[in-house]
């Protein structure tokens, strides 16, 4: 495999950007952030429908290979470099990762996200007004997220097993936003084996280095 650096066109503070930059930085390969933002007032630039036709973030590029999609870049990424596996080699534990990530793309983004971070953090800090029910409905989607997973963990220290994995670095970003919501961070509370689950993966370099690891 090429040596040449990765791009990843996004913003840093992104979701779905850092998923992407923590499973590079977890492989120990460099790699470019190219800014890109969909929702600047000039729109994406030119020719980037070219890179991702439904114009989101991230994008990715490797010695001219390109994919969208986290899922698929985070997949080729643990496959196409050398350095720690990012998915367990064990068929069941390795099922049970994957499994994570599906619940937290489908289910735990947009409440952990969107309703409570966005609704409680983001919105006064631009002087708008929270909306309460949206905030309270995305808890109650929350807390069901969260539930699931403290249960899927089965008292390990990681999402899937005893090392971290890609389902860890996919759920680290949402929480990392999540807990900035006093509503978040309590309800995190409620659930000891991801309240160390966190403390745990905070204290990772490669969270520290996309600055994760405070909030």
């Amino acid at each position: 495999m090429s040596a040449a650096a990765p791009r990843v066109f996004g913003t840093p503070d992104s979701v779905y950007v850092r998923i992407v930059r923590l499973a590079l930085i977890e492989k120990g390969i460099d790699h470019h952030l190219v800014p890109v933002d969909p929702f600047a007032p000039q729109g994406l630039p030119p020719g980037y429908s070219e890179r991702h036709p439904f114009g989101r973030i991230p994008a990715f590029e490797h010695d001219g290979f390109r994919l969208y999609e986290t899922g698929a870049i985070t997949r080729y990424v643990n496959e196409a470099f050398e350095g720690p596996a990012l998915l367990p080699d064990e068929l069941r534990a390795r099922a049970r990762a994957n499994q994570i990530i599906s619940l937290t793309d489908a289910y735990a983004y947009h409440p952990l996200v969107w309703g409570v971070y966005v609704e409680r953090v983001e919105k006064p800090a631009q002087g708008a007004p929270s909306d309460e029910a949206r905030l309270a409905a995305a808890l109650a989607e929350a807390g069901r997220c969260l539930a699931a997973l403290a249960a899927l963990m089965d008292g390990g220290p990681f999402l899937a097993g005893t090392q971290p994995s890609l389902a860890d670095f996919y759920l680290a970003p949402m929480v990392f936003y999540f807990r900035q919501a006093p509503e978040g961070a309590a309800l995190l509370a409620a659930y000891p084996g991801l309240t160390d689950w966190w403390s745990r993966l905070a204290a990772r370099a490669s969270m520290r280095q996309l600055g994760l690891a405070a909030g």
